[in-house]
């Protein structure tokens, strides 16, 4: 008899929608044109989010516009900052037959549109044009964003309590506004009021809301060079949106806020800071029914999916899991001793295997330059850097498979 044992499935549901994997792309950056959202499509990425749409095609703020974090000078915070000014084709481009079948190819895959118009009218017109080819198209869903802090002079839609209740009223006027499944794009919230008035909003309006991604970038960051005394980026004094590993633990305190506070018909997606398959984990433990890669994506480009998919699939096999909507979404445990002593043994169990392996690999790179004889003194300049070419792939042999 010949057991085939499966792996565990990553497959989720948002809004309705089934997706094949609950990890896919944030709308940003490598998102403005159907060949860069192919690449999504190709990858292990469970869906397609196209970037966000204005009426009309725009370039965005003046360059530069984004900054990463420089490991190179010993800062590793993982941050990066944008300030791209919603660069975008126009919606009538995402919306296109021919960029969608250029973008999904025959993958099957949900293909998504987002939107964040400078305008209340702009963005009811943008809804009213999408849902007039939605079906059509095979237009999934609809993502409207109210969190964008990128557009000068505009102010954030989602801070303003009553200014985002008067949105959501006036697109649930809109003649089959429940035909596609709507989703909303939080900012980040940091007090407890706030989260509730928010989350009241976002349920008064259940009957057209089916999902919440949170969160956006932290707005209005700052990063100085200190080579040219002035800001990394141009636009607005340097004011740009925070981003990358350094919002992690933001994102995942809003997400297990929205998903204690909204209503149970209304899906949470995780976004913010992840780049690792244990990041995802964790944000799917938080209540994520999905998780939406951004910067990660920006930086690695899509191979990033198929290595965060691989990376929690290894992770959940570990813990003896087979499915993450089974096993791993909404699933976070209250705190205890026991589990905290349990994961300080886990913690020195990596750490002394770490110091083996490290052992181990410096024992057989000794053994290997051992091995070899001193060099002759009669070696001419080009023979030492033929044999420390030599030497270098030895050990490097050796290292890979253990032949020493």
């Amino acid at each position: 008899v010949t057991f085939i044992i499966m792996p565990p499935s990553l497959e989720t549901t948002v809004a309705g929608i089934r997706l094949e994997t609950c990890i896919y792309n944030a709308s940003g950056p490598r998102t403005g044109s159907s060949a860069a959202l192919s690449k999504i499509a190709a990858s292990s990425a469970g869906g397609v989010l196209a970037k966000s749409a204005t009426v009309q095609k725009q370039t965005g703020n003046p360059l530069p516009r984004t900054w990463h974090d420089d490991p190179s000078d010993g800062s590793k915070s993982g941050a990066s900052l944008n300030s791209e000014g919603l660069p975008n084709s126009g919606i009538d481009y995402y919306i296109d037959e021919k960029t969608i079948k250029e973008s999904i190819g025959d993958t099957g895959k949900p293909y998504m549109v987002s939107i964040s118009g400078a305008t209340l009218k702009d963005n009811l017109e943008m809804l009213k044009t999408i849902l007039g080819v939605a079906k059509q198209n095979n237009i999934s869903a609809i993502e409207l964003n109210l969190a964008c802090p990128n557009v000068i002079g505009k102010p954030i839609i989602a801070y303003d309590f009553a200014q985002m209740d008067d949105v959501l009223t006036q697109v649930s006027k809109i003649k089959g506004i429940t035909d596609i499944p709507l989703g909303v794009k939080m900012p980040p919230y940091f007090d407890g009021p706030h989260f509730q008035q928010a989350a009241q909003v976002l349920n008064k309006h259940k009957n057209i809301v089916r999902y919440a991604a949170s969160i956006n970038t932290i707005g209005n960051a700052l990063s100085i060079d200190p080579v040219s005394e002035a800001p990394a980026i141009s636009a607005k004094g340097g004011f740009a949106g925070l981003s990358g590993r350094a919002v992690k633990y933001t994102a995942l305190a809003n997400v297990r806020q929205m998903r204690n506070l909204l209503d149970e018909s209304i899906d949470v997606i995780g976004v913010g800071g992840i780049s690792s398959g244990t990041d995802a984990f964790e944000m799917l433990l938080c209540g994520a029914k999905a998780v939406q890669i951004g910067t990660c994506h920006w930086n690695e480009g899509p191979k990033c999916f198929d290595r965060i998919c691989d990376e929690l699939r290894d992770l959940m096999e570990e813990k003896g899991y087979t499915s993450v909507e089974k096993d791993v979404i909404g699933q976070l445990k209250e705190f205890s001793k026991e589990g905290a002593s349990n994961s300080r043994q886990a913690k020195k169990a990596r750490e002394s295997l770490l110091k083996e392996k490290q052992g181990s690999v410096q024992k057989r790179r000794s053994s290997v330059i051992g091995m070899l004889s001193p060099l002759p003194e009669d070696f001419s300049h080009k023979d030492e850097v033929i044999f420390l070419l030599l030497l270098t792939i030895g050990i490097l042999l050796a290292d890979k498979f253990g032949l020493v």
